[in-house]
């Protein structure tokens, strides 16, 4: 059990990261965002370093 509310919150972020898989090529940071494409395809960018791929 966690000690704290900030250790509980750290957990539930690991666990929502690892859960997701989704991480940045670039940096490695799990702050990723899905955004709509120009030709309505999906796409993705990071909001840590802006990276962006799909």
């Amino acid at each position: 059990m966690p000690a704290s509310s900030i250790d509980q919150v750290g957990d539930l972020l690991a666990a929502a990261e690892s859960a997701t898989g989704l991480n940045c090529p670039s940096c490695g940071s799990f702050h990723v965002a899905q955004v709509l494409g120009d030709n309505g395809g999906v796409s993705y960018v990071c909001t840590a370093c802006g990276h962006s791929w799909s």
